[in-house]
């Protein structure tokens, strides 16, 4: 099959991308940049004129530097551009891929038509000499970014860098065992890598080796050779035992799973993956009693990891406790949302995105140009909870789970019952009863939370004082203006969505305890404020976003409803459908989600709307429609220069499973689209065959 196109962004000063990247070097916390790719061109018919141009790319064999000048000779001789050609220098012609286990970049610059050298730049700018070690180390890191800079079908992670080509790290089982044989050897090194931002402490279960075997064994459901790497390293670290359980589970081997969850807790009662996993496991079957009590565990064993306490809140809506899971969500620790290693690059004289003819689609590339020049409501854009990332967007999606199940007003009643709202606070100051616990801490006693840390006015990592400061300033603006403008003026008199009054938060008290009292009140409803709580401000704002999620909503529905009534068009641009699919989406309603997406196909395509219609499909098992959304998907993928999605590859590996690949082929095929089209589709079956997938035999 053709590879994709070559991006080029070309440079202002020949070598500046080298140059930046060298300087962000230091910065580098985890995975570290796509690797780069700088090739300097000069120009056929005026023979003096040079210009460096580069691109970025994730996938290619970082193993040796023979494989890496490989991949430049790839697209040196470039038949589509008769215009200039690629020379050695100086300046240089290189490639450059990060090692993040040693904080190394690993260069290969490449002289034409012949001769590597190779090297290594440590953070100081210093070279080394590139070792068989590091090289293996490279090769690993290469995989993890492969899958973790992957984009997941709706197109998010490819319009975030320009220009970044994408391939498949690992083609054949080959390939496979050189992974897995690395994996294995610096498997214990894994922590230095980072984590995901939902774990603060990496360890040897939770950093992004483990993430990134993990993603690798479920999209190509290689589980027996998973299985295999862990029971291998289970025997030097009981720890393992977690992920080796994920496995087991994961292939339909249970009994051998919950045999090996029982032996591993007997050895380390305390370690709240184990617990994790019990809890999971627990709650698929519907044992929520024995889910509750490992959840339990969890927390008591890793009570500063978010990770138990977003499962003990999930167990408790899950029973219908909703005064506890309000209370256990309010109890989780909050992390700072930290981006991926993402390339910071000068501003380049021009970028040349080419298409390859083989990727061309007229429904996608009239979407590419008509998407240009759409209007957007200005309260569709102030959506805030669209941007939430990390530990933020998994406490939102918790909260949006009890208010799609018990509705907004109820969530309003147990907001009341469990925290302390501002009038109850402003009452019992002003009434001076302060004998109680509670009280004592509204006073500005600093006093553990509910997770064992102080209430020291941060929001447990999640933002920092400035960050509140402007919060307070929003909040405060929402409590003196009305709220914000609607879709439809027309609509307000039709929302009905109550605004939630304002709750007593730790850092309000600790900031402002001489605030002037309002008016005395002591009636008994005050008689159970010492059983309250103080509210976390990063979970009051979250109730403040929720608000105008379900505001907009609201308006939305409505005016739908209407124009049905009256038998006319309710006219929304595609990109408005889309953000109205995602709200509906956040929201958990599905059908009304896919309602929006397909209002947004109807008038262009659309990554995101086609992966949300694709969704839906998956779920109703419509496995014809699932193919022709995935073949879009694909073609579009391969137009921005992504060959590989693992998110995709599972799909048809999963569909491959129930049908078999020979249907697969056969509903592929008959599809009434180019076959250059076809073959990238055709492409990823191939893929679920060379790994032998269930299915795949015949």
């Amino acid at each position: 099959m053709v590879a994709p196109a070559v991006p080029e962004i070309v440079e202002e000063e020949i070598e500046s991308a080298i140059e930046s990247r060298n300087d962000a070097l230091p910065t580098l916390r985890e995975l570290g940049p796509p690797d780069l790719v700088h090739l300097v061109k000069q120009s056929i018919k005026s023979g003096n004129k040079q210009s460096g141009v580069y691109h970025h790319v994730t996938g290619i064999d970082a193993s040796s530097s023979a494989s890496l000048a490989a991949y430049v000779n790839t697209i040196t001789y470039n038949p589509n551009d008769k215009s200039s050609k690629v020379i050695s220098g100086p300046p240089i012609t290189s490639v450059s891929c990060y090692n993040a286990f040693s904080r190394l970049d690993m260069r290969v610059d490449v002289k034409i038509p012949g001769g590597v050298e190779s090297y290594c730049i440590d953070e100081r700018g210093d070279k080394r000499v590139a070792s068989d070690t590091l090289w293996m180390e490279t090769f690993l890191c290469g995989v993890l970014r492969a899958y973790a800079y992957a984009d997941d079908g709706g197109g998010d992670s490819i319009k975030k860098i320009i220009g970044v080509r994408r391939f498949d790290p690992i083609t054949s089982t080959e390939m496979e065992h050189r992974f897995l044989d690395a994996a294995e050897r610096l498997f214990f090194q894994g922590p230095q890598l980072g984590s995901e931002p939902e774990v603060q402490v990496p360890n040897n279960a939770s950093n992004h080796l483990t993430t990134g075997l993990i993603n690798y064994i479920n999209t190509t459901g290689r589980y027996t050779s998973g299985i295999n790497l862990f029971e291998k390293l289970r025997t030097r670290d009981p720890e393992v035992s977690s992920l080796l359980a994920r496995v087991m589970i994961s292939s339909d081997e249970e009994v051998q799973a919950v045999k090996l969850l029982h032996e591993a807790v007997a050895k380390l009662p305390m370690d709240y993956s184990l617990l994790d996993c019990q809890a999971t496991f627990c709650q698929s079957k519907g044992r929520l009693d024995w889910a509750l009590e490992c959840a339990k565990r969890g927390v008591t064993a890793a009570p500063s990891e978010f990770s138990t306490w977003a499962k003990l809140a999930e167990v408790y809506v899950a029973l219908e406790d909703w005064d506890l899971a309000l209370l256990t969500l309010n109890s989780c620790p909050m992390f700072t949302y930290q981006e991926k290693d993402l390339p910071r690059m000068p501003e380049p004289a021009r970028i040349l995105l080419p298409v390859l003819p083989e990727s061309m689609l007229d429904e996608i590339d009239e979407s590419t140009q008509a998407q240009y020049g759409e209007q957007v409501h200005a309260s569709l854009r102030k959506l805030h909870a669209a941007g939430y990332k990390g530990t933020f967007l998994k406490a939102y999606s918790i909260l949006t789970e009890i208010t799609a199940k018990i509705g907004w007003d109820q969530l309003l009643r147990t907001r009341s019952q469990v925290f302390v709202m501002e009038e109850e606070y402003r009452s019992e100051k002003q009434t001076g009863r302060n004998t109680n616990a509670s009280t004592t801490a509204l006073r500005g006693t600093p006093s553990p939370g509910i997770n064992g840390t102080e209430r020291d006015g941060q929001i447990n990592g999640g933002l920092d004082e400035s960050d509140s400061q402007a919060d307070d300033e929003e909040t405060s603006g929402d409590k003196q203006s009305s709220p914000t403008s609607p879709l439809d003026s027309a609509t307000m008199a039709d929302s009905s969505i109550e605004k939630p009054v304002h709750i007593v938060t730790s850092e309000a008290i600790n900031s402002s305890p001489d605030d002037s009292a309002g008016p005395s009140n002591t009636d008994e409803r005050y008689t159970q404020f010492h059983n309250k709580r103080l509210c976390e401000r990063w979970l009051d704002n979250l109730f403040m976003v929720l608000y105008e999620d379900l505001r907009i909503y609201t308006i939305w529905r409505t005016d739908m409803a209407r124009a049905q009534s009256e038998s006319s068009d309710y006219r929304k641009s595609a990109e408005e459908w889309e953000i109205l699919g995602e709200l509906a989406e956040r929201l958990h309603h599905f059908p009304e989600a896919v309602e929006a997406y397909q209002a947004c196909l109807r008038i262009r395509f659309s990554p995101k709307a086609m992966k949300g219609v694709l969704k839906n499909y998956e779920i109703q098992r419509r496995s014809g429609e699932m193919l022709q959304a995935m073949i879009r998907l694909i073609a579009w993928q391969y137009r921005w220069y992504s060959e590989f999605s693992p998110a995709l590859l599972r799909i048809i590996r999963v569909l491959i499973e129930s049908e078999g690949a020979v249907k697969v082929r056969s509903i592929v095929q008959a599809t009434s689209l180019p076959q250059p089209v076809l073959d990238l589709t055709h492409r990823y079956v191939e893929l679920c065959v060379a790994f032998r997938s269930s299915g795949s035999e015949a």
